[in-house]
């Protein structure tokens, strides 16, 4: 059954069929068979024992019942906040007050940049220039093409980043939030200066507690580069990031 969603998108309406999701995020597995980054170790997923009990109906008990340890940052697809680099405590759930936002996929190639590979404001602004203001999220495909394994540990692997010009960029343009298929919109090794993730916050100048940072996505090869609507989803946590799971659904002019 269809269920179609009807919004305003610029001076128009646009309509997204909800029942043609498109999963952005990896799920979180036990081991490392996760996309993992900042030299994490395994997720681990152990039934809880003690006193006659085991959490695991394999083992004879009678539940499963399991403790899981992971890090939102270095294991999966994750959303952050401006509390990722801020002394103060702002969790990410606290950035979130809606969760469906008009959207759009872009395809950018890093460029060279000394030994770096980088995601520069002009590839952005000449990829944007069909797209009228109005979207808040923004989804930036980079390894589309790659014919490298979609789970990896990108630890020690210096991957592309964004500079710090073209987060202000998209600052400026009015994105609230910005997805990436990388391990972080700044550089692996940067002596803390975390020069992306400050510019798309205005941090410390004037945080922007509604924009968010959704990192380590997949987008398919299959989906075209285009306007959607996006569905940002993430548990109730009080942390700085959690784990998310955006969704795209196709949408159409009505």
């Amino acid at each position: 059954m269809s269920i179609n969603l009807t919004m305003s998108w610029g001076d128009g309406l646009v309509q997204a069929d909800l029942s043609k999701g498109v999963d952005l995020s990896f799920p979180l597995t036990p081991g490392m068979n996760n996309p993992t980054a900042w030299y994490c170790g395994p997720v681990t997923m152990e039934p809880v024992k003690g006193e006659g009990f085991v959490g695991a109906v394999s083992q004879g008990g009678s539940v499963n019942f399991r403790t899981i340890t992971f890090n939102p940052h270095g294991h999966g697809t994750h959303t952050e906040s401006y509390g990722h680099i801020a002394p103060e405590i702002f969790p990410v759930n606290q950035s979130l007050t809606q969760f469906f936002f008009p959207a759009v996929v872009v395809t950018i190639l890093p460029e060279p940049y000394g030994e770096d590979l980088r995601l520069t404001t002009s590839a952005i602004a000449a990829a944007l220039r069909s797209y009228n203001a109005g979207f808040k999220a923004i989804i930036l495909r980079t390894s589309h093409s790659s014919s490298g394994p979609l789970v990896k540990d990108y630890s020690y692997t210096n991957p592309p980043y964004l500079e710090a010009e073209a987060a202000a960029y998209l600052r400026d343009f009015g994105v609230e939030h910005l997805l990436i298929d990388l391990p972080s919109v700044d550089r692996e090794v940067d002596g803390g200066a975390l020069l992306a993730h400050r510019a798309f916050w205005n941090y410390p100048d004037a945080p922007r507690e509604n924009a968010t940072i959704t990192e380590l996505i997949h987008v398919p090869a299959a989906l075209a580069d285009g306007a959607y609507l996006l569905l940002l989803m993430l548990p109730n946590m009080e942390n700085d990031a959690a784990p998310s799971r955006p969704i795209l659904y196709p949408i159409q002019s009505v």
